[in-house]
């Protein structure tokens, strides 16, 4: 069950980037830096956020704390001058942080404990803890994306009206 759930979650992990990746396909460079409001963050900004938690959760991630000294967290907040390339750059040099020591551990790994600004957690519950939170600011991503694009939007899931013949779809992929 153990090599079940790590093999699960990257895949879980693999699909959030990829909605990510899909959203950055729509989107001009300017698209990047829109903030709906002043207090709200930009894709960019977002993106350089999970950038920072990403390397300094996943760098050494079963022997030191997970909250790396060398880490700005402050400063992932602030605008960088950057291009669309160099933004996607640090999103996939977040993500292959991550995936790649997903992808070392061992189903023996899932029972170790690992400290999160010294908070121990089960190697598992702090898995857990990233599948949850990345989702949550790539669910962002993509909202902001759909509010700049409107109706120029390229759903990323079962587009309006379309259940029924998605679900038929599923039945016959899945047969």
């Amino acid at each position: 069950m153990q090599e079940g759930f790590l093999k699960d979650t990257i895949k879980r992990f693999k699909y959030y980037k990829e909605l990510g990746d899909k959203t950055f396909e729509q989107l001009e460079e300017k698209d990047f830096f829109f903030q709906p409001n002043e207090a709200s963050n930009s894709i960019a900004i977002i993106i350089q956020h999970l950038h920072g938690n990403m390397l300094s959760r996943w760098t050494n991630f079963l022997t030191e704390d997970g909250e790396k000294e060398w880490r700005k967290r402050d400063a992932e907040f602030e605008p960088m001058q950057c291009s669309k390339q160099e933004l996607i750059a640090f999103w996939n040099d977040g993500w292959k942080c991550v995936l790649d020591t997903l992808q070392s551990l061992q189903s023996a790994d899932l029972e170790k404990t690992i400290y999160i600004r010294t908070e121990p957690l089960k190697v598992y519950d702090a898995i857990l803890r990233q599948l949850a939170h990345y989702p949550y600011h790539v669910g962002q991503i993509v909202y902001i994306g759909r509010m700049i694009k409107d109706n120029g939007w390229q759903s990323l899931s079962v587009p309006k009206g379309g259940t029924a013949a998605f679900n038929e779809h599923m039945k016959e992929k899945n047969k």
